[in-house]
């Protein structure tokens, strides 16, 4: 895809002097006295605030924060911890504005945070009106939050689109150039991991994928819906029944163009869902009608494994089992090791997948970690999301 970057603009020395307004995703999570309790969306959104204040421009960011209502602050909705926290980060003050739609002063050089911009009246419905307004603040508008890019709203889309020139910032460009690489270009074999609770959520993204990729490894309760599809016995494991037909459908179109879903051999079952439950593990064809499916069997690890080493790129979301339980935790890990070890280059995103990586201490070894969440899967069902597409069609004024 092709958008203006920042990186770009900076290069040709378009910014000097200019103001400019990033869309940020600041929205950290906070305890009950306020305090930030984890700041990766802050640090991670630092590089774009520092490459346009080394720039000369005069630097407006801003982001969500929770899920306030319009027009009714309240303290627990404000960025002022946030604000706090960048300004340790940057090493210069970041003061907060208040009521800045309809005006803003800021200076080449220096950097204030706007007010949560949710508590703007029409921002999540893109009024034209607001829209118009933040894009009348600035010269340059950067949008850097990819985790609001699958939202058309007045703060990521409407100011993108009247703007005088609209760009990607570092975040969202290597999101651009991640995903373009795992699916638009892909090196094959192209492999994905689409785990989860439910076929139901992720039934489009089996759908869209079925047609794209040469493996597509199934786990947790979305493989359980497969096994049925193929006749065999789950016990009393987490299930779809009603969407078996999809499930085989997505095998048999995958099958009929010499792709696969490879499907379990064995799993560890228990007699009940918890921690301390003992684990056995059993051939898929011996589970009883009492058991429960909570991880795939060693076998099914290492064949999924040697298939993960096998391929050119992989795009992984979902833990294949209950990998909060350590008993039923080894085929998940079993899959992080292998997509850290492979040579392909890897794409993971969504929370549980995430929260993985980090207990494996893969983070290094994987390719590309999105954090935008809901984007990223929306990404996966082949959707266009409505920030891409706006800057898109700005590429070119």
């Amino acid at each position: 895809m092709n958008v203006k970057r920042l990186s770009d603009l900076i290069d040709r020395g378009e910014l000097a002097g200019k103001r400019v307004f990033i869309r940020a995703d600041l929205n950290v999570p906070q305890d009950d006295d306020g305090h930030i309790t984890e700041d990766t969306r802050i640090r991670a959104s630092v590089p774009a605030v520092r490459m346009a204040l080394q720039a000369g421009a005069a630097v407006m960011v801003t982001s969500h924060l929770g899920r306030p209502t319009e027009g009714e602050f309240k303290p627990a909705d404000s960025l002022a911890p946030v604000a706090a926290r960048m300004s340790e980060l940057l090493g210069v003050p970041v003061p907060l504005v208040q009521n800045w739609v309809d005006g803003v002063t800021v200076a080449p050089g220096q950097v204030v945070m706007l007010e949560n911009c949710r508590l703007n009246k029409g921002e999540k419905k893109n009024d034209e009106t607001l829209a118009r307004k933040m894009a009348a603040l600035c010269d340059v508008f950067v949008h850097d939050a990819f985790g609001t890019a699958h939202r058309a709203e007045a703060s990521t889309y409407g100011i993108a689109q009247y703007a005088p020139v609209a760009c990607a910032g570092p975040l969202l460009a290597a999101e651009i150039d991640a995903i373009t690489k795992a699916l638009a270009h892909p090196k094959r074999p192209l492999v994905a991991i689409v785990a989860g609770s439910k076929v139901s959520t992720k039934l489009t993204i089996l759908k869209a994928l079925s047609d794209k990729v040469d493996g597509l490894i199934v786990g947790g309760g979305i493989a359980n819906t497969f096994l049925l599809a193929m006749g065999l016995p789950i016990g009393k494991s987490l299930a779809e029944p009603d969407l078996v037909a999809e499930a085989r459908a997505v095998i048999d179109g995958m099958k009929a163009r010499g792709a696969e879903v490879p499907i379990p051999v064995d799993v560890v079952v228990a007699k009940a869902f918890a921690a301390d439950a003992p684990a056995t593990i059993k051939a898929v064809a011996d589970v009883a009608a009492d058991d429960m499916i909570l991880d795939v069997g060693p076998q099914t690890a290492a064949t999924l494994a040697a298939k993960l080493m096998a391929a050119g790129t992989i795009v992984w979301n979902g833990p294949v089992g209950v990998f909060e339980f350590e008993a039923f935790s080894h085929g998940t890990e079993a899959i992080a090791r292998a997509v850290a070890a492979s040579p392909a280059f890897s794409i993971a995103g969504g929370g549980d997948t995430l929260a993985a990586i980090a207990k494996y201490g893969i983070e290094g070894d994987v390719g590309y970690i999105s954090t935008g969440g809901g984007a990223f899967l929306e990404v996966l069902e082949g959707k266009t999301l409505p920030a891409l597409e706006i800057l898109g069609k700005r590429f070119e004024r």
